[in-house]
């Protein structure tokens, strides 16, 4: 068991890595925090991606030496030199004599050399303390490095018998314009936004995060926008006005080899399936190659159905909204019939939050 000491300090550490929520990506959010006989003396997280690390900010706010201190970090100390020098030398040459490591970093360019070189240096390590904390903060990230696959989360919004539109097709709105505004906080912390092309042509949707910096928590902008990905199999998009103008990328997954629509962004080239669809295993490898995260796919039922039913969801968000269609409403998910219970889609109910009227239900599959 770690010393209630450690798991205090790396709470700190913690919190400290959760200001980096929206603003990291494509890069884990860290903390740390520097302690030197019982007091903090430095604290940094990491800010944004291209920045320097949460070691090196720490570093930067001390109040002493850190000769002989101990240094809490939420994720191994990097070992490599990407856009910033690796931290764990910084680490060495400050001082420290001790690193508490939450969990080692799964990214193969790190992955224990962090380290080692800090034990080859001298330096006492002590790994495991939050883990689990840790590890649920970066889900995203430890999926891609550990699996090269992202984390999909789905975002729906339904009546109390599960639909998401009248039988017209109207769907504006079911829920409040809280669930909405909640929606925003998920889509600032995505590193895309996933849709089908009929999304598009029918609801010409923004797709992008229409919050402030003060909003997010931030000090400083800009706002990071998502990459909004529309899967648009047969290149059948045309220009949506709304769509188009919004702040953030456009990528267009597609099987046609000349997209239409490749002149206004970027285009990538998916094989189909056996069922005249795009594959979304590859879809997802696609996403993991342009360095995704984490994905959240806000599509209509067809979509969102055949992602579930493929097994490619992690984890659902369902907005649940007091009101009730019948049996005329559309429903949420379009999936293939079931012929046998054993081939069901199983959740755990892991959050149950009330969002102005509505309630917001947090699912992972099994």
């Amino acid at each position: 068991m770690p010393a209630p000491s450690d798991v205090r300090y790396m709470k700190q550490a913690l919190v400290l890595a959760e200001r980096g929520r929206y603003t990291t990506d494509p890069n884990p959010r860290v903390g740390c925090v520097i302690v030197k006989a019982g007091r903090v003396i430095g604290c940094g997280w990491h800010q944004r991606a291209g920045q320097p690390h949460a070691e090196v900010n720490a570093l930067n706010t001390l109040s002493d030496s850190a000769e002989d201190a101990t240094a809490y970090v939420t994720l191994e100390p990097c070992s490599h030199f990407g856009r910033t020098p690796p931290c764990c030398d910084a680490l060495i040459e400050s001082g420290v004599s001790r690193v508490v490591v939450a969990m080692e970093d799964p990214n193969p360019q790190v992955s224990g050399q962090g380290i080692r070189r800090l034990r080859a240096a001298g330096v006492r390590v002590d790994i495991g303390v939050c883990e689990d904390q840790a590890r649920q903060l970066n889900r995203g990230f430890m999926k891609r490095m550990s699996a090269q696959l992202p984390w999909v989360r789905a975002k729906v919004g339904m009546t109390l018998d599960g639909c998401t539109a009248l039988s017209t097709g109207e769907s504006k709105w079911i829920t409040s314009e809280a669930s909405r505004h909640d929606v925003q906080f998920w889509r600032a912390q995505s590193s895309c936004i996933v849709t089908g092309v009929d999304t598009v042509l029918v609801d010409d949707p923004g797709l992008n995060v229409r919050l402030s910096p003060a909003d997010l928590g931030l000090e400083v902008g800009p706002v990071r926008q998502p990459l909004r990905v529309v899967l648009d199999t047969h290149g059948r998009l045309q220009k949506a006005d709304h769509f188009f103008q919004a702040e953030g990328d456009i990528l267009l997954l597609t099987s046609v080899p000349h997209h239409p629509m490749s002149h206004y962004c970027d285009v990538m080239q998916i094989e189909q399936n056996g069922q005249g669809q795009l594959s979304l295993p590859h879809v997802l490898k696609g996403l993991v190659d342009r360095g995704m995260n984490d994905v959240l796919i806000e599509a209509g039922s067809t979509l969102t159905g055949a992602f579930l039913s493929t097994g490619c969801i992690d984890e659902l968000v369902c907005y649940v909204a007091p009101i009730v269609f019948g049996h005329l409403g559309r429903h949420a998910f379009t999936m293939p019939e079931l012929l046998r219970m054993t081939d069901r889609v199983d959740m755990d109910l892991v959050e149950v939050t009330q969002i102005g009227d509505d309630v917001r239900l947090i699912y992972r599959l099994r």
